[in-house]
């Protein structure tokens, strides 16, 4: 069981505590658990030492022959993967126009993006002097506002897709149409948009000049990885950008033994029994519901739509009527505990959810346990 074991006693030899995760694959609580396949490859080459340069060229073959692309970059996370996306866009290679990074007086260093797809993360997109051109009003966008913000200035148009977030932007296959007819590259952050696996090739099939995933959440690959693919030319132009070059992404480094790890992750992700993995989660949240049953006015629901929630979840509704502790003395009550629990609580403000991906077993009982005895409180 993950609370106890060597590796717990080397947190708590630090003074850290080993906490429950049903809240996913979120960095701010460790990511994923490692796959043992993925641990065992890391520390195999840990002590080899190679070319920086081949491993990440042929690291990158792999993933670009897994997502349908034509060339493939282990980024330092998904974070770092937008950092490289902007600097590919911005400086498309040239060494002279990578070591101005900040500076972009000059240069193409507009990035469209609609309003609605606005997020903490897109700062990333900005690390490299890039600025933005906002399209729509956060509610919608229309044709022409997409149409009238392109410029001589333009480097590239962003799109976001993430769980949570406004349908009505602008189709991804409309925008592809409209920038490559500008002669402008297209850049996809779907960080946290797996599974479905057909996602690692829906968005380049659609057009999508450069997309980057997450290595660390839904593929167990090293927290500190991500799949930047795409195009050959903005990928080499990445690559420029990254380490192990003297250049803008230097602190961008990811290590020899991550760059192997990710590279197993993904050739064990793409090959399991997705059906089956959904099959298992479905039945964790249905035995959580059933569990939790007798609080019906929180209407246990397992949900799974594949657009906000990725997997099966069990979802527990907060309404006007409950007359128990509220969603936030809940998640709070449940974190601070012994041991701390940590729900999913990114949707809406009166949901919580348990998100079975970094569960077995024993640690969905705890979580029930847990939830029975705060909800049964006040």
């Amino acid at each position: 069981m993950a609370l106890t074991g060597e590796g717990a006693d080397i947190y708590r030899s630090l003074g850290v505590r080993p906490i429950i995760t049903a809240s996913g694959s979120t960095t701010a609580r460790g990511g994923s658990k490692l796959r043992p396949e993925v641990k065992a490859a890391m520390n195999a080459t840990a002590g080899v030492m190679v070319d920086m340069a081949e491993l990440n060229r042929r690291a990158g073959e792999v993933l670009a022959r897994h997502t349908g692309a034509e060339a493939g970059f282990v980024s330092s996370g998904s974070a770092g993967g937008l950092i490289l996306q902007s600097a590919a866009v911005v400086a498309r290679g040239d060494p002279a126009l990578l070591a101005r990074l900040p500076d972009t007086t000059g240069m193409r260093n507009e990035i469209i993006i609609h309003k609605a797809h606005r997020f903490p993360y897109d700062q990333c997109l900005r690390a490299t002097g890039a600025r933005f051109v906002e399209i729509g009003d956060g509610r919608r966008c229309r044709p022409w506002e997409l149409e009238a913000a392109f410029s001589e200035r333009t480097a590239a148009v962003a799109y976001l897709f993430s769980p949570f977030t406004t349908r009505n932007a602008l189709p991804l296959e409309h925008v592809v149409e409209v920038a490559h007819r500008h002669d402008v590259p297209v850049i996809v952050n779907a960080a946290s948009y797996l599974p479905p696996r057909a996602n690692l090739r829906r968005f380049v099939a659609a057009g999508a000049d450069m997309v980057i995933f997450s290595g660390g959440k839904s593929v167990r690959g090293p927290q500190g990885t991500g799949i930047l693919v795409g195009r050959r030319d903005l990928i080499d132009a990445a690559f420029a950008a990254a380490s192990p070059h003297q250049t803008f992404g230097r602190g961008l480094k990811v290590a020899k033994e991550e760059i192997v790890g990710l590279v197993k992750a993904l050739e064990i992700f793409v090959a399991e029994d997705e059906a089956a993995e959904t099959a298992r989660y479905r039945r964790m949240c249905e035995h959580a519901r059933d569990a939790l049953a007798d609080f019906d006015a929180l209407t246990p629901t397992v949900v799974h739509d594949q657009r906000d929630y990725m997997i099966p979840h069990l979802l527990l509704h907060f309404p006007e009527r409950w007359n128990g502790p509220s969603r936030d003395a809940v998640f709070e009550a449940l974190a601070k505990g012994d041991p701390p629990v940590f729900l999913h609580d990114i949707g809406p403000p009166n949901e919580l959810a348990v998100d079975p991906f970094n569960l077995d077993d024993e640690e969905l009982e705890i979580v029930i346990r847990r939830l029975r005895e705060v909800l049964s409180k006040g």
